[in-house]
């Protein structure tokens, strides 16, 4: 009598390796996935801050340049572009926060910086057509607005293209905002070739023509945020 053939033994079915696996690739899956808004904020701290390194070094060389001259003028640049590098510090704490309200309370409170800075370039323009005076070291204005300009373009553009990638209303008012300190800086230069042809008037004109730019990119900059939808 021929005995039927022995069954396959069954492969044993491990629970235990089967739930640990599947444990172990869903918590590898959690591992491996950044939350957007912590990407998003990480990205824009990164943005702001190389930024404000930028502007931090344009300061600074023209703080050189000044101790070296003894400018006036130049101090009243220098001290508009370093305050107005300060404004990435409200804007980098938002990021910080992951907060969208945050960030577009950072925004308008860089709207109000520029529209400050049209202010005072307004008045001080019209005091200069009223009690014109002699500007001199226009060589070392020349090159101080030039650094000036530089530093803010640079800073413009990383923060322009770092707030269309992230789509941040707020950091594109700021990158207009440092476009904005680029053109101020850039009118020091232009000043001082018009003034050394003897047109010492083109000084506080210049200065009122840069006003009205200003206020333009500081409406335009108002809009962007205000008509974010977020």
């Amino acid at each position: 009598m021929t005995n039927p053939p022995a069954e396959a033994p069954h492969p044993q079915h491990d629970d235990h390796d089967d739930h640990g696996h599947a444990r172990g690739g869903a918590h590898g899956h959690s591992h491996g996935l950044i939350h957007e808004s912590i990407t998003r904020s990480r990205e824009g701290v990164r943005v702001v801050s190389l930024s404000l390194v930028v502007l931090l070094i344009t300061a600074g060389l023209q703080i050189i340049i000044f101790i070296s001259t003894g400018s006036i003028a130049l101090l009243a640049d220098l001290i508009h572009n370093a305050g107005d590098a300060l404004t990435a510090i409200p804007l980098g704490a938002a990021f910080l926060l992951r907060s969208r309200p945050a960030e577009r309370g950072a925004g308008y409170f860089v709207v109000g910086t520029i529209f400050v800075s049209a202010c005072v370039a307004a008045v001080e323009s019209i005091s200069r057509l009223i009690h014109p005076h002699h500007v001199s070291h226009l060589f070392v204005l020349a090159v101080a607005g030039l650094i000036g300009f530089l530093g803010n373009e640079i800073a413009a553009v990383i923060r322009l293209r770092g707030g269309k990638r992230l789509d941040s209303a707020a950091l594109i008012a700021d990158g207009n905002h440092a476009r904005v300190d680029g053109l101020v800086s850039l009118a020091v230069v232009a000043s001082s070739i018009v003034v050394a042809l003897g047109l010492q008037v083109a000084d506080p004109l210049i200065g009122l023509a840069i006003t009205l730019v200003i206020l333009r990119i500081t409406w335009q900059s108002f809009l962007t945020i205000r008509n974010d939808p977020r």
